[in-house]
């Protein structure tokens, strides 16, 4: 989640914390506030579907980010800015946002009009096996033995999962594949983040994020959806302060307290959660289908993000 951009932004955003704001020396990982943030992320997915009974998923996600920008920014007021970005910095945190929020969850929540909240939340889940590959060829980072079966159980537990989802006609294949896309913007999002990381701090360069993610999506929902009606029901209400406050404020505000206690490769160690998580709350909330295929998919994705993205819990920090 290091990128702060979007409700889903993964654990295994970056090894780096926030300049200046290291983690104490020898500190162990904040669990309960990691495990909250699993929470947070993993029931982003069904908090949107429920909005999505009630407005188009694109002018949703307009609105949602630019409330989420006006929130974010007002923080960054707050708190104090040192110093204005830079226009090259503004020009790297636009197209964080537009990769992070407009691409990532533009596609995604589409593809949840025929998907469901539990499969995107699985299949989203699986990004930091995909960075694991591709660290190497894009930031040179060494595919080690330990990752490389990671992304193997990872791969076959997906694999299981789609068998499970298409076979079984639960799924449609277009919503799937906007999911996908939605995956790929994400991991781009993570490669750029992590290839050149901001110098902003956290809530400045969130909101300049979802602002950007904000303006990229208004012409497209206003061409695509403006002649859809908005049912402005307390469900849709209430999911909007929810995707709001709890995932694009409380999200990275409990990110930015785990980052002074840990390593974010040490916090990264929860992410396998992620995939049985999405199918719990997706079940949970909605009453999504859970077949046993899929409990059986997610064990090995579970244990290849975990080997993935598995570092020393008590790592020590230079200062």
């Amino acid at each position: 989640m290091k990128t702060p951009a979007g409700p889903t932004a993964p654990l295994a955003r970056s090894s780096a914390p926030e300049p200046g704001r290291t983690a104490a020396s020898g500190t162990r990982v904040a669990w309960g506030p990691v495990a909250l943030f699993c929470l947070l992320w993993s029931s982003a997915f069904a908090g949107a579907k429920f909005g999505l009974r009630d407005c188009p998923p694109l002018t949703l996600l307009t609105i949602r980010f630019f409330l989420a920008a006006v929130v974010l920014l007002a923080l960054a007021a707050w708190h104090g800015t040192p110093s204005r970005p830079s226009w090259r910095e503004v020009g790297l945190l636009a197209l964080l946002g537009v990769l992070n929020n407009a691409l990532y969850l533009g596609l995604s929540w589409t593809g949840m009009l025929t998907v469901s909240s539990a499969f995107t939340a699985v299949l989203i889940s699986t990004n930091p096996l995909l960075i694991g590959v591709l660290a190497g060829p894009v930031l040179g980072e060494r595919l080690t033995a330990r990752k490389l079966g990671g992304l193997l159980l990872g791969l076959a537990g997906v694999a299981l999962v789609l068998r499970s989802r298409l076979g079984g006609m639960h799924e449609d294949p277009h919503g799937v594949w906007l999911v996908t896309g939605g995956l790929a913007a994400l991991v781009a999002a993570t490669l750029l983040y992590k290839r050149c990381p901001p110098v902003s701090g956290l809530w400045l360069a969130t909101g300049v994020q979802a602002l950007a993610g904000a303006l990229a999506l208004l012409p497209f929902a206003l061409l695509r959806e403006g002649g859809q009606p908005i049912a402005w029901t307390p469900t849709l209400f209430w999911s909007l302060a929810y995707m709001v406050l709890a995932v694009s404020v409380g999200g990275y505000g409990l990110w930015f307290h785990i980052l002074r206690r840990s390593t974010a490769t040490a916090a990264s160690a929860l992410h396998f959660l992620m995939p049985p998580l999405g199918l719990l709350f997706g079940w949970l909330a909605l009453d999504e289908h859970v077949a046993a295929m899929d409990l059986l998919g997610i064990l090995p994705i579970a244990a290849g993000i975990w080997l993935t993205t598995r570092g020393p819990m008590n790592k020590r920090v230079s200062r």
